[in-house]
C-alpha cells in the first residue's frame, strides 16, 4: 500500500527536501507514481516529527500521516509521562490516532490494542508498528466503542477528537468524539482504570462535574505551555481527587501536588527580595493559595498571582530577584525607567503589555524583567527584576 512512498529515491527526496514547500506545490511531483500532495504530507509531517517524535524520525521505513494528525498526537515526552500513570497487562487505546501513545503504553503492558476508525490512518499505524522495535501492539480498523463490547481490559485510554463536524474545534467533553460522558459507565464496566486526555482549555471544575470516579488529574506542560490534562478514573470508592502538575523545562522537571478543593491559608505581603511566577500547569490548576502554605511565601495581592519572600526557594515556576519597585505614576515611572528594552508581564493590571510598551517606549528583550501588577491596598506598581537563570 505504501511501496511507492518507500522507494529509495522517493525517501531520499523527502529526507533531503529543504526548499519552500509552496515551490514544490507549483512545480509538481518529480515521480510518476507519487503525487505532489503525498510528497508534501510526508515532508511536512516528517519535519514536524523531528523534535516531537524522534523515535519515528530516526526509524527507517516510516510513513507519516497528514500534518494535522501529527499536531494532535502526543509528543514522546508526554506519552512517556502517561505510561507511568497506569499499570496492568492489557490496554485498549480506543482513539488510537498515529499510535504514539499506544507504542509507549506497550513498553509497560503485555498487550496493547490500537483502535482507529479512519482506515487510511489505521493502515499507516499498522505499517509503522512493524518498523518499530515494540511488537506487542495490535492495530484494529474499527469503531472502538462497538469493538470492545464483549471485551475487558485492565486499562482503557481515550483521547477524544476535539474537532466536531459542524462546530469546528471544541473542548467540552460532550462535543468531542467519542462522547466520553455519554459512554462513561459503559467504558468503566470494561476496565479497571480509565485514562482520559482532555483539552488544555477544559476547566477542571467543569471536568469534575462532567466525569465521575476521578482519582487524580495530571496537568502536563512542556516549556511552560500546557499540552495535556489527564484524568485517571475508576469504579472504586472515591476519595478527594489528587491534582498533579508537571512542567518539563530545559533543565529540570517542576512538580507540584495538592488535593482538590482542600482549603489553604493565603498570606499577603509587599514585594520582598525575591518574586515567584507560577508555571502554566500551576496556573491551570488554580492552586494559588496552596503555594503560600507549601513554600511559606506570600502573594502580592489576592488576585495577583505573583509571590514573594526573602528566602530563595525551589519553586515550580520562574524566580526573580527584585532590583527596584516603582509606584505606577507618571512622575515615578519617568524617573525609574532609564532603559529602552525589557521583557514585560502583567498580573492583575488594567493595561495590556502592548499598551505599556507603546506608552513607555520599551522594546522587547534584554535581561530586565518587568512585572506590572497590583499589591495590597490595590496599589499599582512596577517591579524591575533580574531572572534567576535555572528555569525555562
Amino acid at each position: 500500500m505504501f511501496d511507492h512512498l518507500l522507494q529509495d529515491e522517493v525517501q531520499d527526496f523527502i529526507k533531503g527536501f529543504q526548499a519552500d514547500i509552496s515551490q514544490l506545490a507549483l512545480c509538481g511531483s518529480p515521480f510518476k507514481n507519487v503525487t505532489v500532495t503525498e510528497l508534501i504530507v510526508q515532508i511536512q509531517s516528517r519535519q514536524k516529527a523531528k523534535s516531537k517524535l524522534p523515535t519515528w524520525f530516526n526509524t527507517l521505513g516510516i510513513v507519516y500521516a497528514p500534518k494535522l494528525n501529527l499536531e494532535q498526537t502526543s509528543s514522546e515526552l508526554t506519552a512517556a509521562y502517561k505510561q507511568e500513570l497506569i499499570q496492568g497487562k492489557t490496554l485498549a487505546d480506543i482513539t488510537g490516532g498515529f499510535g504514539v501513545d499506544s507504542y509507549f503504553f506497550a513498553q509497560r503492558f503485555e498487550q496493547v490494542h490500537h483502535f482507529e476508525i479512519q482506515k487510511h490512518l489505521s493502515s499507516i499505524v499498522k505499517h509503522n508498528l512493524a518498523q518499530l522495535p515494540k511488537r506487542n501492539v495490535t492495530s484494529h480498523h474499527a469503531d472502538a466503542i462497538q469493538a470492545i463490547k464483549q471485551q475487558e481490559f485492565d486499562v482503557i485510554y481515550a483521547d477524544p477528537s476535539r474537532r466536531h463536524g459542524s462546530k469546528g474545534k471544541v473542548f467540552f467533553l460532550e462535543d468531542c468524539e467519542p462522547n466520553i460522558p455519554k459512554h462513561l459507565d459503559y467504558l468503566l464496566d470494561r476496565c479497571q482504570t480509565l485514562l482520559v486526555k482532555t483539552s488544555p482549555m477544559l476547566d477542571l471544575s467543569i471536568g469534575m462535574k462532567t466525569l465521575h470516579g476521578v482519582e487524580s488529574v495530571h496537568i502536563v506542560a512542556v516549556q511552560n505551555d500546557v499540552k495535556e490534562v489527564l484524568w485517571v478514573l475508576s469504579k472504586k470508592e472515591q476519595k478527594t481527587p489528587e491534582i498533579h502538575t508537571v512542567n518539563f523545562t530545559k533543565n529540570r522537571i517542576q512538580k507540584f501536588q495538592f488535593s482538590w478543593n482542600t482549603p489553604a491559608e493565603i498570606s499577603l505581603h509587599a514585594p520582598q527580595k525575591y518574586v515567584y511566577e507560577p508555571n502554566a500547569a500551576i496556573m491551570k490548576s488554580g492552586a494559588f493559595n496552596q503555594m503560600c502554605e507549601t513554600f511559606e511565601i506570600a502573594k502580592l495581592h489576592k488576585h495577583s498571582h505573583l509571590y514573594t519572600c526573602n528566602t530563595l526557594v525551589d519553586f515550580p515556576g520562574r524566580r526573580f530577584t527584585v532590583d527596584k519597585m516603582i509606584l505606577y505614576s507618571k512622575k515615578e515611572m519617568r524617573r525609574g525607567i532609564d532603559f529602552d528594552k525589557a521583557n514585560i508581564s502583567t498580573r492583575n493590571f488594567p493595561e495590556s503589555v502592548a499598551t505599556l510598551r507603546d506608552k513607555w517606549k520599551l522594546k522587547e528583550g534584554g535581561d530586565r524583567y518587568l512585572f506590572f501588577t497590583t499589591i495590597e491596598n490595590d496599589k499599582k506598581i512596577l517591579l524591575i527584576c533580574s531572572k534567576i537563570t535555572d528555569e525555562i
